[in-house]
């Protein structure tokens, strides 16, 4: 055999050997690594997250997820024509009322600030963006907790599914294509569905937060919603075990079965091995979140000097497609779609 010969693979007595296979062939040029790579991150894929606010007078920029703000009604309806000019095709809304209660009744208030900035998104951008809205508690109550609280101060969950299902009543009046439920309550989906449904909102789709995780990285998110747990306390109690993975695909699965039209798993990273094995136990579409911790984590990074921000952002993104992902729900949704387009 010559020194450049391809090695050979060993072979039963009879069949002949093949050369190994030398894939450094196919990496050579980027026009020979964009027509066989195996993942893309298009523009089509993203969903970006965006925040409104009651009672300001222009945008508000969150400290911990620099480039983003809270937004009065006129700065969103100008970022969402702005994300529909680069060619992204859905926004996901988050209202932080001026006024909270231990009920979160803003969250349903048919002129709380998710429901008016809905409206207007609806006037303004029409059918050229998915609008969906967050549909949980946590931003409207006065004690951060994504539902109503027992006098022993756990979370009750058939009392808070009901506030769900007026929640997903307002948001679909006011214009909602997709309300996503994001508190993890048992029975949510089918509660949320037969409220639609009764209400002749069936038209109106339901994006689970089916494996939600109690994580550390949701703080530059809680910065943006204004929100602090009553006591210093957590959701875990409610929320995903990070330890967990056949726990999180029983409940996408139970998601699904309760007619959930899309699932989500958050946060994105961490959560590489759930993604991978519900993308081929569900045949609905499977989103990831990646979420505000890990958007801050690159851009404080990428700040020091310490990482080209730009492309581990891309990096991560395609392995969320990689791992399974139909539609990732990005904070860096315009920045890459803008450099997609460049």
């Amino acid at each position: 055999m010559a020194p450049d010969d391809p090695p050979q693979v060993p072979r039963p007595a009879g069949q002949p050997s093949f050369p190994v296979a030398r894939p450094r062939r196919l990496r050579r040029t980027p026009a020979l690594r964009r027509l066989v790579a195996e993942a893309r991150i298009g523009v089509d894929d993203l969903v970006a997250p965006l925040f409104v606010r009651e009672g300001i007078d222009g945008p508000v920029p969150i400290s911990s997820m620099p480039g983003h703000s809270q937004h009065t009604v006129d700065s969103l309806l100008a970022e969402a024509k702005r994300l529909v000019s680069l060619g992204i095709p859905g926004l996901i809304l988050f209202g932080v009322p001026a006024h909270k209660d231990s009920n979160g009744s803003e969250a349903w208030n048919p002129e709380g600030i998710a429901q008016r900035a809905l409206r207007a998104l609806r006037d303004s951008v029409g059918d050229e963006i998915v609008l969906m809205a967050d549909l949980c508690l946590d931003e409207y109550t006065d004690h951060g907790h994504c539902g109503l609280l027992g006098a022993d101060g756990t979370v009750l969950n058939d009392p808070t599914v009901a506030l769900y299902q007026r929640i997903a009543l307002a948001q679909a009046a006011a214009g909602a294509d997709v309300v996503a439920p994001s508190g993890m309550m048992d029975g949510q989906v089918s509660a949320i569905r037969a409220a639609l449904d009764g209400a002749g909102h069936d038209q109106v789709a339901i994006l689970a937060y089916a494996a939600k995780y109690a994580s550390a990285l949701y703080g530059p998110f809680r910065e943006a919603v204004d929100v602090q747990i009553a006591g210093g306390g957590d959701r875990r109690a409610y929320q995903q075990d990070p330890h967990n993975r056949r726990e999180a695909l029983l409940e996408i699965a139970q998601d699904v079965a309760e007619g959930a039209d899309m699932v989500m798993v958050k946060p994105a990273m961490t959560s590489l091995d759930v993604l991978t094995e519900a993308r081929h136990s569900v045949p609905v579409p499977l989103g990831a979140y990646h979420v505000s911790g890990e958007y801050a984590m690159v851009k404080a990074a990428a700040a020091q000097g310490w990482i080209d921000g730009a492309q581990v952002a891309l990096e991560q993104l395609v392995a969320l497609k990689r791992a399974g992902a139909d539609f990732v729900l990005t904070y860096f949704a315009a920045e890459v779609a803008e450099a997609l387009g460049a």
